[in-house]
Formats: C-alpha cells, structure tokens, sequence
C-alpha cells in the first residue's frame, strides 16, 4: 500500500465522520443574505488556526467572503508557518514509521538510526514542499496558495470541492485557473528530494513520490473543509455553516 492509497482512506474517514457530523441539510449556495434596512450583514467566523488543535491551517479562508488578494510577503509567511509547526514533525514521525513497516528506502537500514533517517527526510519532503507550493511559484505566477472553504452543499459535492482544489486555484485578481503552483511546486519539490535519497530515483519512483504530496494535500483540504462541522459535532458549538437567516440580526 503506498502513500497515495493512504491518502485516499484518510478522505473517506474523514468524509464518513462528517456525514455523521451533519444534523441537518446544508444550506444552498444560493441561500445569500439578505440585508434590510437596519441590519448588518455577517460574515462567517474565521477558521481555526488548528484543526484537531494540533494540524496547521493558517492558509485557510472562508469562500463567502470578500476576496482580498495577500502579497507575497503573506505567502511566504504562511508557507513559513505550515513548514515550521511543531505538527508537521509528528506527520513526518508517522509516514517514517509506515515507511519503516514497508521498508521503503532499504539503504536507510532498520532500527532507530534508519527511523531518524526517515523521519528526517519526510520532514523535508513536507517543508520543501509548502514552501515551493504556498510561497514561491504563487508568487511568481500570481496564484493564491490559500484554501478557500465552502461549507455548504452536501458531503459529497464538499469533498469533490476539497480534493480538487489542489487542481483549481484564485490568481491574485480574483479569477481560478489550473493550480500550476501545486504541480510545479511539488514536482520541484520531488526533484530536489532526489539530492538526500539514495534509492528510487527513476521515472516511475518520482511520479509516485509527485502523486503522494498531492494526495497528503488533498486530504489535507478535506480535513479543513469538514473541521468546523466536525468541531461542532464533537464540542457543540454554534454552527460553522450559518444560512441566510441566522446571519441576519
């Protein structure tokens, strides 16, 4: 089982607990505020900075609000952020030790020292990664790395939304086009992890090596489009996905 199949069970965990997690239909995205005389118009709260209170989500924002374009200063802050978090050493622990089950990449040996050396590299493959895909290509084509949460719509249509923003993302202007950044980013990213490992370097390993970061990022989005939902299941908080009436005062 590779990474990718990992990553695409994660999606459906995440996606069966959220079906559990809604009490109620969902909203449609039609169902827009309407503002009388009087009233103020609310917004959607910010998402957490956590998911789970331990994942980073600083690069998550609300797709009902206004859109404001962040500069490139504010991408490599993000990117800085998600690559630096205490967390991302716990998910570089956890694919190292599914590594160290697979044996995958035998010349780093077994026990503790092959264990570190695993955990080590996973951790790059993550923070190289972040910084290629959330920082440095959208800043040079013009796209914005953040996830633009819908929270609305059935499981279903939420999930398919997630997973395949890693293919459709905002440009700085406003619009969506194709996310170069994501494919660029990574690909670049797979390139670079040829210099630190010894074995699989060849057409085939790289592809997959391509396709198991973007799964680890669509699973990723998954879980922070769900989080809130899942959130209010957990701790019964206000809802995450307020419909045109309780918006309005």
């Amino acid at each position: 089982m590779t990474s990718t199949h990992l990553s695409l069970y994660a999606i459906l965990l995440a996606c069966s607990f959220a079906a559990r997690g809604q009490d109620a239909p969902p909203a449609p995205a039609s169902d827009a505020p309407t503002v009388q005389p009087g009233q103020t118009e609310q917004q959607p709260p910010p998402p957490d900075k956590r998911v789970f209170g331990v994942l980073p989500n600083y690069r998550t924002a609300n797709e009902a609000a206004v859109y404001m374009p962040i500069t490139a200063k504010q991408k490599f802050a993000i990117a800085s952020k998600d690559s630096f978090d205490y967390p991302l050493l716990g998910l570089a622990a956890f694919i190292a030790g599914y590594e160290q089950l697979d044996n995958s990449h035998p010349e780093f040996g077994q026990g503790w020292a092959g264990y570190g050396r695993r955990v080590g590299t996973a951790y790059a493959d993550q923070a190289i990664g972040n910084m290629m895909t959330e920082a440095i290509f959208p800043s040079l084509l013009h796209e914005d790395p953040r996830y633009f949460r819908r929270g609305h719509g059935s499981v279903w249509s939420r999930t398919v939304y997630a997973a395949t923003r890693v293919f459709v993302t905002r440009t700085d202007s406003g619009g969506t086009r194709f996310n170069f950044s994501e494919l660029l980013g990574n690909a670049t990213g797979t390139a670079i992890a040829n210099a630190y490992y010894p074995d699989n370097r060849d057409v085939a390993d790289n592809v997959e090596k391509l396709g198991s970061q973007i799964g680890i990022d669509a699973v990723s989005q998954v879980l922070k489009e769900f989080w809130p939902d899942i959130k209010r299941k957990l701790f019964h908080g206000p809802n995450p996905n307020p419909t045109a009436a309780e918006l309005r005062h």
